[in-house]
């Protein structure tokens, strides 16, 4: 893989690890005291909100962290081990994680009744995309699986 496309990616990757840590400790503590305000009959799911949002933010993290190292081992071609296995479980672990979390806050504000309609399409869009992604991962460790074989097939030819 071209070292630009690597750098490039990664340069991305740093921006989105930047930005949820912005989220993580201004937005979200913002939009909850906004929340408190405009709900103040569920003022009390606050800090669970607070906390939810940190975890999904930082299940978010854990996936860039594990693109990155995924890159670092395409660009040193050792991708072909069984750490990239360990490191694409840990992302569909926290991508599914994240769904998780996102349909049960879903179900939280749908039972207190307090789900404005674009959380409630921002709560659907996000544990969709996270299935989603999820399942394209498991499909992608498959891929990752069979072109291991290869290679070590490849390698005791050689």
């Amino acid at each position: 893989m071209s070292k630009i496309v690597v750098f490039g990616t990664k340069t991305v990757i740093a921006l989105l690890f930047v930005v949820t840590l912005i989220a993580q400790f201004l937005l979200v503590p913002l939009l909850a005291q906004e929340m408190a305000h405009e709900f103040p009959e569920v003022s009390y799911l606050q800090w669970p909100g607070i906390i939810g949002c940190v975890c999904v933010l930082l299940c978010g993290q854990v996936v860039l962290v594990c693109v990155w190292r995924l890159l670092s081992m395409v660009a040193k071609e050792s991708i072909f081990s069984s750490t990239a296995f360990t490191i694409v479980n840990v992302a569909i672990a926290a991508i599914f994680v994240a769904a998780v979390l996102l349909i049960a806050a879903l179900i939280v504000l749908q039972a207190v009744n307090a789900l404005p309609a674009g959380v409630m399409i921002m709560l659907l869009t996000g544990a969709l995309l996270g299935t989603g992604l999820g399942l394209l991962l498991i499909v992608m460790r498959g891929l990752l699986k069979k072109a291991t074989l290869l290679d070590q097939d490849l390698a005791g030819v050689i």
